[in-house]
């Protein structure tokens, strides 16, 4: 049996050391000594590279046994990234997953080809938005909707934080945005989807997820940093919903920030997404509001097609303010698989008119 393969990247004067500590502290976190000889060699992770020192910097590779995960995601996370997490100067930087693991999971529904096929759109980018700000009344979301789906748009979100609040209760906003993009794609034809944002309690989520359908939403958005990334797992694979699943970082930011400790951002966002079910990763990109760089974002779009057995391929969705002139320069680094997501900017004006435009500029590069 292949192992897991976890890479990585240590700030210490003794790598070897610290990578000895996280070989035992990420399986049976127990002195090793004390352990059987059997489960010190097949049970206990194992070094097997140790990289030369760059700037501080050691890569190691450690392996561990696929059956340390129970071949299950939340195990497998614990395994990646649990103790080793509350270590100084550590972070995961690249994971390989043997097929007895992948094959446990389904990935994205859709992915790649399965939206294409949706939105009959076989080669270029993707139109998306966020319904904004927090404090708009129901109708108000319901209007925006309606005008944004009638320009053309692909795919209209709820902003991450919308919830339960008074202004517009989670209910009643997706029954009537629901609603309204489905008169819009009556009207034009076209096949614009909804996706309601499943910030609730977690004791609501799944049956928040089936009443979302039944109210028409097509499309789901859930926050795994908050909810959980198993819980986006087992709404992506529940057959009685099969709707497209986007995944945002609302809460994830901490584990990428730090050059110095975390996940890396291929991995989390490209990787972990897609094996968590994410049809469309959302992630900041470089130059907005946020502080990702070109070459993060480029690790990114890399693991989000990177060749990860059965598992599809997933759309990535740069955001975090971006504004209608950077659209050709994003679709021209990203490639056509993007869904390209502008929010607040396209109420800077009228919002027909805007999402019209940006409409025109993404079917440009079909």
């Amino acid at each position: 049996m292949n192992p897991l393969v976890v890479t990585y990247a240590l700030r210490t004067e003794d790598p070897r050391g610290l990578a000895d500590a996280i070989r035992v502290e990420q399986s049976i976190e127990f002195p090793k000594e004390l352990a059987p000889a059997w489960i010190q060699s097949d049970v206990v992770g194992q070094i097997e590279k140790i990289g030369p020192s760059m700037d501080g910097v050691t890569e190691v590779q450690i392996s561990f046994n696929p059956e340390n995960t129970g071949f299950e995601l939340p195990q497998l996370l614990n395994v990646l990234w649990g103790n080793a997490s509350i270590l100084p100067g550590v972070r995961v930087i690249d994971v390989t997953f043997p097929d007895s693991i992948i094959e446990r999971f389904k990935g994205p529904r859709f992915g790649l080809a399965g939206l294409r096929e949706m939105f009959n759109a076989p080669a270029r980018p993707l139109a998306s938005t966020a319904l904004k700000p927090m404090g708009s009344s129901t109708k108000q979301f319901a209007d925006m909707a309606y005008t944004i789906a009638k320009a053309g748009f692909d795919t209209i979100k709820d902003d991450h934080s919308l919830a339960n609040q008074p202004w517009s209760t989670w209910r009643e906003r997706v029954e009537a945005v629901a609603a309204a993009v489905e008169r819009a794609n009556s009207e034009t034809g076209s096949r614009c989807i909804y996706a309601p944002s499943l910030n609730l309690p977690a004791n609501e989520m799944l049956d928040a997820a089936r009443e979302a359908k039944q109210l028409g939403a097509s499309s789901l958005l859930l926050l795994p940093g908050i909810s959980g990334f198993d819980v986006m797992r087992a709404i992506a694979e529940d057959d009685e919903l099969a709707l497209p699943i986007m995944g945002h970082p609302a809460f994830l930011g901490s584990f990428v920030t730090s050059p110095q400790q975390g996940i890396s951002h291929g991995v989390l966002f490209g990787k972990l997404m897609r094996i968590a079910g994410a049809d469309i990763a959302i992630f900041p990109n470089f130059g907005g509001r946020f502080s990702f760089t070109q070459e993060q974002c480029a690790e990114i779009r890399f693991a989000a097609k990177e060749k990860i057995g059965h598992i599809r391929p997933s759309w990535i969705s740069p955001a975090g303010g971006m504004q209608l002139d950077r659209i050709d320069s994003m679709i021209g680094f990203y490639g056509k698989d993007t869904a390209s997501l502008i929010g607040g900017a396209l109420h800077d004006g009228d919002l027909l008119t805007n999402a019209t435009a940006m409409v025109e500029k993404i079917h440009s590069h079909s």
